[in-house]
């Protein structure tokens, strides 16, 4: 069950830190989907959506230094959230400024989702958001190993099957097998550890 060499031990985080293009890649990769989301839920769509995205992955660069994980709760998700919330509010404050009229179907929806779907207070965190970014996670390390590396990983850590079963239905050793789940493991967390927590 070879493996693709990993390419580098650093945590994401610090390769951000080091301000390795890479690194940002991956980040925006994992992050976009859950800042067009948060965008989303605030009646922020399509290019205007974008253009928000780009801003608030321009503000984290400017001010990942100043990010820290000093208090219990702290995460690296709720400071993308908070820049999100401040990018969005200046979107709508130069928004009021130009006013546009609005209405037709796309006014309908945002008036539905509003009215049925009461959002989360800003400092809550979903459960859902943590899945898709756990999910988001697993499929960008996915895209990096082998695909019985991938299935070994899936069928004992994710589906509970014995090593043992695995490795018969592979061929392979259960060490093997253990070896692939660890890698997987490994990867996730060098990469994404205390960005998905």
């Amino acid at each position: 069950m070879a493996d693709h060499p990993a390419s580098t031990s650093l945590t994401l985080l610090q390769r951000l830190r080091d301000n390795e293009p890479d690194a940002w890649r991956v980040m925006v990769g994992l992050y976009e989907p859950l800042v067009r989301h948060w965008c989303g839920r605030r009646g922020v769509r399509g290019a205007d959506a974008e253009d928000a995205a780009q801003e608030v992955f321009r503000a984290a660069a400017s001010g990942l230094a100043r990010f820290r994980r000093e208090q219990p709760g702290d995460s690296f998700r709720a400071w993308l959230r908070g820049i999100t919330r401040n990018v969005l509010l200046l979107h709508f404050r130069r928004a009021a400024s130009q006013p546009q009229a609005s209405g037709g179907t796309d006014a309908l929806l945002r008036i539905n989702e509003v009215s049925q779907d009461d959002p989360p207070a800003e400092d809550e965190d979903p459960p859902s958001e943590l899945d898709a970014l756990r999910q988001r996670a697993l499929e960008l390390v996915r895209a990096q190993v082998g695909e019985r590396t991938w299935q070994a990983f899936w069928l004992v850590a994710v589906e509970g099957q014995a090593p043992a079963d695995v490795a018969a239905r592979f061929g392979v050793s259960p060490n093997a097998v253990r070896l692939s789940k660890s890698r997987v493991l490994r990867r996730l967390k060098e990469q994404f550890g205390e960005l998905i927590q």
